[in-house]
């Protein structure tokens, strides 16, 4: 979906050709871009040194995951390409949530309290806790814990314990942020509510409503700017997913790449997200956001078959 819309957005600007790569077990989209079908891992490989050889600018779609992104990023710059994306160092730190909650905390950024789960802090006034991968993307691997009984089974059944981080459940609404950064300046462009869903004790995401929040936007506003001076790394767009407490909004991760709002975002703004993207390339910093007022707009990843 992400992918899909990137490719549709970018096809409607002058003097731009795309490529990209795609599994050949997918279904045959309807993009305006030459794609090329890969059947394994090393085609993909293969395919990825050609392409990137041939390329000016290469925007990489890619999860953190056992650090992907990063050496895609790293990748495109060693090869003296153009990255439309944050730069290998920030997405380093982004794709830890343990390193995101302490650089954010050591800049005065107010996070859900996060540690490794082999640590003995467990923090003790929570009645429950939240185990996930340290490097997971989107609810992947994430569940609840009810007692210490729990965690303790969690971090052997594991196997890798160290690869875990524990933070305590957080009452409040899932929801998220959609930035352009550049140089450690930042434009909001979305305030999202993200629909989550608990089986299980395990977590689901259903989808977003894009600008569902837009009414605390003022308040976003100045904590985008602080995130992205707390790492100026972040370039192009970046999510940022957080939980509306009580105590107001707690920051849960950075997601240095494309989220699932992307996918509404040009109705939602009225504006060509990939343009503002390509824009910062040799525009001058970022100005205050003159968009009419956001329209919020529903993304159903059950719709689409990828919930």
């Amino acid at each position: 979906m992400m992918l899909g819309a990137l490719i549709n957005d970018l096809a409607e600007l002058p003097e731009i050709e795309l490529t990209t790569l795609r599994d050949a077990r997918l279904n045959d989209p309807d993009w305006f871009a030459e794609i090329h079908c890969v059947h394994s891992e090393e085609e993909f490989r293969r395919g990825w040194r050609t392409l990137l050889a041939d390329a000016d600018a290469v925007w990489p779609v890619a999860p953190e995951t056992s650090g992907q992104l990063e050496r895609f990023s790293r990748g495109v710059l060693d090869a003296g390409k153009l990255l439309l994306n944050s730069r290998p160092e920030a997405v380093r730190v982004a794709a830890s949530k343990i390193r995101t909650a302490r650089r954010l905390a050591a800049h005065g950024l107010p996070v859900v309290p996060t540690c490794k789960l082999v640590e003995d802090h467990r923090f003790d006034t929570a009645r429950c806790w939240v185990v996930k991968p340290d490097d997971g993307v989107g609810c992947l691997g994430a569940r609840i814990c009810r007692s210490r009984d729990e965690l303790a089974a969690m971090a052997d059944a594991s196997g890798r314990p160290e690869a875990y981080v524990v933070q305590p459940f957080i009452e409040g609404i899932p929801a998220s942020l959609c930035l352009l950064c550049r140089h450690g300046d930042a434009r909001l462009l979305s305030c999202n509510l993200q629909r989550v869903a608990v089986a299980n004790d395990e977590f689901h995401l259903l989808g977003c409503v894009v600008n569902g929040m837009a009414g605390d936007r003022p308040y976003y506003t100045h904590i985008s700017q602080e995130i992205a001076a707390a790492l100026p790394g972040l370039w192009g767009l970046v999510g940022v997913d957080f939980i509306a407490s009580r105590q107001g909004p707690l920051l849960l991760e950075i997601n240095p790449r494309l989220t699932t709002s992307y996918a509404a975002l040009k109705c939602s703004l009225g504006e060509n997200p990939a343009a503002l993207v390509l824009n910062l390339i040799d525009g001058p910093m970022l100005a205050p956001a003159a968009f009419n007022i956001p329209e919020a707009i529903d993304v159903s990843l059950e719709a689409g078959h990828v919930a």
